[in-house]
């Protein structure tokens, strides 16, 4: 096993470029399963979620050639309607082959969801809505059986507006018989990428992106003539903005979305940073202290939870005290004990955290819980004074690609090695000579 090691304290300067989001990859990829034939993707990251949702494609009979940047996928065979547990339990988003398989099959024996230790993400929502649309299931052993003879359109209220629940009502309700309205949807940009692309293979949607979203189903669907291009990772791009605004650097994402930014671009403003916003870039830089925030994670448009982490990092620099509330998972707060570990002072009441901002961090051991954790945990790291190592790397090469090349482009002193190297100082020292 790996781990990341950082000599801290260097401001961050330069140009990074963005790549495809993953949270947009993994649904579109699913949705291959609506419409038989060869589909081709670009933009695609280089991710381990993306390398498991290829393999579960491949289980069900749907092979892929992958290039660089880009995937072909031949999704005219469905063998096997299952997705088993072995794939699943490394990646909750396996659980979006659901819908489809339900809609181009009858059938899909689904193992119940892993990922993250972030609390419970129940998949209730999903099968709700598939039941209203006229699936049937059965829950045994850890998996969920389902069945439609025929899906039709339904009216679907959901409790909660759930992204992927969302996605996968959305991906089954192409090809149901009728008209279905998805109330309380999720409004996330990967939602309406998912919509973008379903509709190049001739599925009628309308409202992606708002609460409501109305799809008329059709009886077939096929692949499109043109490839699709995965929209920039909104998060990805959200967490070297802090990179530079931790550091005090001054950092440009390149290949970005900037509309999909605004609450990360608005609140990098409130903490004190200069964020100029272009067509598709978004500089940031900091010269004075960090102010404190008062954050609280919302559902799109609101503050993106998969920025906490990040942002409680930048926090633990401010003169003063801040407040980060978290409403969308229960136990996304696993960070602040590693966090403390390298100095922070954060106190955690319920779903609210208090972080005291210090004078410095200093350099530290730590763990990776999750995969947006992981990433709050390199960014102190960056900030902190002396070296600090961040272990299990599992979390991270889920979904950032080329973390540590990236953060070298941007002077970073950072490299990865194995657990057992212990000779990282002399490292670091020739990878800043060989610069």
């Amino acid at each position: 096993m790996d781990k990341i090691v950082i000599d801290g304290g260097r401001p961050l300067h330069g140009h990074v470029p963005i790549g495809g989001a993953k949270n947009a990859a993994l649904p579109i990829l699913a949705a291959t399963l609506v419409a038989p034939g060869e589909h081709r993707l670009d933009n695609v990251p280089e991710l381990l979620d993306v390398s498991t949702m290829l393999s579960l494609l491949g289980r069900i009979g749907c092979p892929s050639l992958v290039s660089p940047g880009s995937v072909r996928l031949d999704t005219s065979r469905i063998i096997f309607c299952e997705a088993p547990y072995d794939l699943v339990r490394k990646m909750r988003a396996s659980v979006l082959v659901l819908g489809p398989l339900l809609a181009r099959r009858g059938e899909a024996l689904v193992s119940l969801p892993g990922g993250c230790a972030i609390g419970v993400r129940p998949i209730d929502q999903h099968l709700k809505g598939l039941e209203l649309l006229g699936a049937r299931f059965e829950l045994s052993g850890g998996y969920v059986h389902g069945t439609a003879h025929e899906l039709r359109g339904a009216r679907i209220p959901l409790d909660v507006p759930t992204v992927t629940g969302t996605e996968n009502l959305l991906m089954a309700a192409v090809l149901a018989r009728g008209e279905t309205v998805i109330e309380n949807a999720a409004c996330e940009p990967e939602v309406e990428d998912l919509a973008r692309f379903l509709t190049s293979l001739g599925a009628h949607i309308e409202g992606a992106g708002t609460p409501t979203i109305h799809i008329q189903g059709v009886s077939s669907l096929r692949p499109a003539t043109a490839p699709h291009r995965i929209l920039p990772d909104r998060i990805e791009a959200g967490t070297y903005l802090v990179a530079g605004a931790i550091t005090g650097g001054d950092v440009t994402v390149t290949e970005v979305e900037p509309s999909d930014l605004v609450p990360v671009i608005q609140q990098l403003r409130n903490a004190g940073c200069q964020v100029d916003v272009g067509e598709h870039t978004v500089r940031v830089r900091r010269t004075g202290p960090v102010r404190p925030l008062d954050l609280r994670t919302e559902p799109h448009p609101g503050f993106p939870t998969d920025m906490q982490a990040q942002f409680m990092a930048l926090l633990t620099r401010a003169e003063g005290t801040s407040r980060v509330t978290e409403t969308i998972f229960e136990n996304r707060f696993m960070h602040v004990p590693e966090l403390a570990r390298m100095g922070a002072e954060i106190e955690i009441r319920g779903n609210e955290a208090c972080v005291t901002g210090t004078p410095s961090l200093r350099g530290a051991s730590v763990m990776a819980t999750d995969l947006r954790a992981s990433a709050g945990l390199v960014l102190a790291g960056l900030a902190a004074d002396g070296l600090s190592e961040v272990l299990r790397l599992h979390h991270l090469d889920r979904g950032y690609e080329r973390l540590v090349e990236k953060l070298r482009a941007l002077g970073a002193s950072v490299a990865r090695v194995p657990e057992e190297r212990r000779d990282l100082g002399v490292l670091l020292e020739k990878q800043a000579a060989a610069k």
